[in-house]
């Protein structure tokens, strides 16, 4: 399955970063680009349970391609989760809720080596963060 434009660019960029300071730098940059969610959509119903930084996933019904679809907003408070949230939002967002549900973050993140310098309570708020897409794409589909 091709993975949407905007996720290629930014897996395209990290190959080029072989350093983890400038990896993060990367991170942060694309978190601080992402718009910020509106007070009242901070709301405990968008908070994704599971991480230690404060998430909020707003999901929004689309069609896609004459099919259901989810489009994803999100924002943290912690810098580089700020910046996995905008890796994930490029992912899944305007996509098929068939497409966001069998895409496998962890594993992409994994293979862009993402994942093996983030702390253990980083990783597990990724994985929440996934399954929380994972859970709004199946409500989608019925």
């Amino acid at each position: 399955m091709t993975q949407p434009q905007q996720f290629q660019d930014i897996a395209e960029n990290l190959s080029f970063l072989d350093d983890w300071e400038d990896r993060y730098r990367y991170l942060i940059e694309l978190g601080q680009a992402l718009p910020k969610l509106d007070e009242a959509e901070r709301t405990p119903g968008n908070k994704v349970h599971g991480c230690v930084s404060q998430v909020w996933l707003v999901a929004e019904p689309e069609i896609v391609d004459g099919v259901p679809g989810l489009k994803f907003r999100g924002e943290s408070d912690a810098m580089i989760v700020q910046g996995l949230v905008a890796v994930l939002l490029a992912l899944y967002s305007d996509r098929p809720a068939s497409e966001i549900a069998e895409t496998d973050a962890i594993a992409l993140f994994d293979e862009l080596g993402l994942r093996e310098h983030l702390t253990t309570q980083r990783s597990n708020g990724l994985v929440a963060m996934v399954g929380r897409i994972h859970n709004e794409a199946r409500a989608a589909l019925g």
